[in-house]
């Protein structure tokens, strides 16, 4: 089984033709209300491209709100068991996004229920089942390094998403991350974030993943859009995976689709640079539609367009 500890978000998006500067108001023609949050979005995207042979289970926390009702429903439509999602008095979390013609995206995120998720939501018995752990930076993250701790204890693999990353990134919370952690995700900007912080910076994404890799005896993936992904693994060896070649419709799932498609691959016990070239595929179909959860490929699209190219 998967297990997600994370982020449970409702998305207001709107179509624009520029997103706004600082002091500019634009106006769309309308707005969609869709499904997302990180942790969420990992969740459905993994369950579409796990094998049905294991499951994803979601911990985290909504409002007692219509909001709430609707994403825990979306999440059990979508395979996601929701037995330990608890509502509180805080409203849903909630997204307010923009995506221009190019498809690129601005993202304001109200965390709402989702800064009183806490560790103790993740009781020992769903803990104990999981073969792989996701987590990103949508909660508490004290909260997320006592579970990582804990599964790592049981042996669980843990995958870390250090998105969307603090503005204040010190070599502390990289250390504490890195050493719960099985497998960092991050994207280019991250990568030479963490390096910094770790007192090693670097002035290219590949150099600055090899230092994190290093010094957090951990693989570290970084997802750099139209080139694909590079994973390298704590003795230096490096993976890389292409993406596909797309005309963008929205990008505002791509990086969670990844992650969710790599968790999965690591618990389908794929080599490691499959579940990598998987992961870009299914990144490269989910920026083919509008919204995050709704662009998600199943397993068999992401099957097909691997064959077909």
């Amino acid at each position: 089984m998967i297990l997600v500890f994370g982020s449970i978000n409702i998305d207001l998006v709107a179509r624009v033709a520029a997103i706004p500067r600082p002091g500019e108001t634009v106006l769309a023609d309308r707005y969609e209300t869709l499904f997302g949050g990180k942790g969420a979005n990992q969740a459905v995207a993994a369950s579409r491209a796990l094998a049905k042979t294991a499951g994803v289970a979601m911990v985290g926390r909504v409002g007692r709100d219509g909001f709430g009702d609707s994403a825990l429903a979306n999440l059990a439509k979508n395979g996601v068991a929701t037995d330990h999602i608890r509502k509180g008095e805080a409203p849903t979390g909630c997204a307010f996004i923009s995506v221009d013609q190019r498809g690129e995206n601005a993202i304001t995120v109200a965390a709402g229920a989702n800064g009183a998720v806490a560790a103790e939501d993740a009781g020992d018995a769903v803990l104990a089942a999981a073969r792989v752990l996701v987590l990103q930076m949508e909660v508490p993250v004290a909260a997320s390094l006592a579970v990582a701790r804990r599964a790592r204890r049981n042996g669980t693999r843990v995958v870390w998403n250090l998105a969307p990353a603090p503005a204040t990134l010190d070599a502390a919370l990289c250390r504490d991350i890195l050493s719960a952690s099985d497998v960092l995700v991050v994207n280019e900007h991250e990568a030479l974030a963490v390096a910094a912080a770790l007192g090693a910076a670097q002035s290219d994404h590949a150099a600055a993943a090899a230092s994190v890799a290093r010094a957090g005896n951990c693989t570290c993936v970084v997802t750099a859009g139209a080139e694909g992904a590079l994973a390298i693994h704590p003795d230096g060896r490096r993976e890389h995976a292409p993406a596909h070649k797309i005309t963008p419709v929205d990008t505002t799932g791509a990086g969670d689709t990844f992650v969710g498609v790599l968790a999965a691959g690591i618990a389908d016990e794929l080599p490691f640079a499959e579940a990598l070239t998987r992961a870009c595929y299914g990144a490269s179909l989910a920026c083919l539609a509008l919204g995050a959860q709704a662009a998600m490929p199943e397993r068999s699209a992401i099957e097909k367009w691997r064959v077909d190219g």
